[in-house]
């Protein structure tokens, strides 16, 4: 399997991903030919040989021409990515970055808030043109290392903003990113994770340390020049042998007698909002009989101690049991696929390559048959068949 790893010492911009890409080995013709099927005009891309401290690697500038328009809004974005040429895999990808770019504007801003500086084409064109880089090299599998916060005040066109910007934060959050809080070094050194930047790397990257052979490094260079680090971020490639992703896992267990439904309820609820991978409830008797539940929750030793406490903090048990074991994990993806009957997104399930199922989100399909009156069954039917003829699966 084709792998990838993005060492973010410098922080994380779409811009300096191109650089890396193109460092590693991406034709700029062939970069080029991806954003020629946007079918947009008015920009140059620059990329020339430059270094930050004792580092030298490739510097990408996006030049907009001054008569283009300026002030893109989300949905101009997507509209762009659905009419282009693009393959599927890239125009899936593209529109789960800009979901999540405008789940974070709304989250900071409110409904209905412009995309302010994120909304000229140089986003669009490091969006997509990462995207199809990554595809372009084929990559199967991407990983990044933990991304430093940085520190400070940020001046924006609509005022200074905290560094992390409000929207690279929630990004960041809704991801469960690894970072780095900021030491002496990043004190100085302004905004290193961008909201676009941040997007793409937790849409299509995985923060587990991985384990693979090297064969090839590129190194992507940053438009500034930090006193205190160089402003630049390599990507390494390599081959990973096994064809399941191996990592560990905690299973949290605790036996409960004297609590409500309600209450199991609501912990479950919170337990998933707070980074658990699953939970369940398995009905038990328990001593002199009395009926009760076990409670268990899966989590990645990231979450372990605050699932841990949140459990003996939210119901009435003396103790938690934790298991730690070895997960073997197919690799899987969410791809959003433009059907007949809207967006959808699917998650796809891969063995050595090979796409083996494929599995309709509920939430899409519920929301579709309630808005368009069609049964839930109907829905899930025909987004199946049609993911099946659009990824090419029999």
């Amino acid at each position: 399997m084709k792998t990838a790893y993005i060492q973010a010492t410098a922080g994380i911009s779409g811009d300096m991903l191109l650089g890396c890409l193109l460092n590693v080995g991406l034709p700029i013709e062939t970069l080029g030919k991806s954003l020629e099927k946007l079918h947009i005009s008015g920009y140059r891309i620059e990329h020339i040989e430059s270094s930050r401290g004792m580092i030298r690697g490739t510097q990408v500038i996006v030049h907009q021409e001054e008569n283009t328009t300026h002030g893109y809004s989300i949905h101009d974005f997507t509209n762009l990515v659905q009419n282009s040429d693009l393959s599927e895999e890239t125009k899936s990808k593209s529109i789960s970055v800009l979901r999540k770019l405008e789940a974070a504007e709304i989250l900071v801003h409110g409904e209905g808030h412009e995309l302010h500086e994120l909304g000229d084409l140089d986003t669009i064109i490091d969006i997509v043109g990462v995207i199809a880089g990554f595809e372009s090299l084929n990559i199967d599998k991407i990983y990044c290392s933990p991304l430093p916060l940085g520190w400070g005040i940020i001046n924006t066109r609509k005022g200074p903003l905290p560094i992390p910007a409000p929207a690279t934060s929630h990004l960041i959050n809704m991801s469960n990113a690894r970072v780095v809080p900021p030491t002496k070094e990043y004190m100085e050194a302004g905004e290193l994770v961008t909201p676009t930047g941040a997007a793409i790397i937790t849409t299509l990257a995985s923060f587990d340390p991985p384990s693979f052979s090297v064969n090839r490094i590129g190194y992507g260079v940053g438009s500034r020049d930090i006193p205190t680090l160089p402003n630049v971020i390599s990507i390494w490639l390599g081959e990973t042998e096994q064809s399941l992703e191996q990592n560990v896992v905690s299973t949290l267990e605790t036996n409960i007698d004297d609590s409500t439904p309600e209450l199991i309820g609501y912990v479950t609820e919170k337990l998933l909002a707070s980074g658990a991978l699953d939970v369940w409830i398995t009905p038990i008797y328990m001593k002199k009989n009395r009926p009760g539940v076990t409670l268990s929750v899966l989590s990645t030793l990231e979450y372990q101690d605050k699932l841990l406490s949140l459990m003996l903090q939210e119901t009435s048990t003396l103790g938690v049991r934790i298991i730690n074991s070895n997960r073997y994990a197919a690799d899987r993806e969410i791809m959003t696929l433009n059907t007949s009957l809207g967006n959808v997104n699917i998650k796809v399930k891969k063995i050595n390559d090979a796409i083996t199922s494929i599995s309709p989100e509920y939430e899409d399909c519920k929301n579709i048959a309630l808005s368009q009156e069609v049964p839930l069954y109907e829905v899930f039917r025909i987004v199946e068949l049609e993911a099946r003829n659009i990824l090419g699966i029999i």
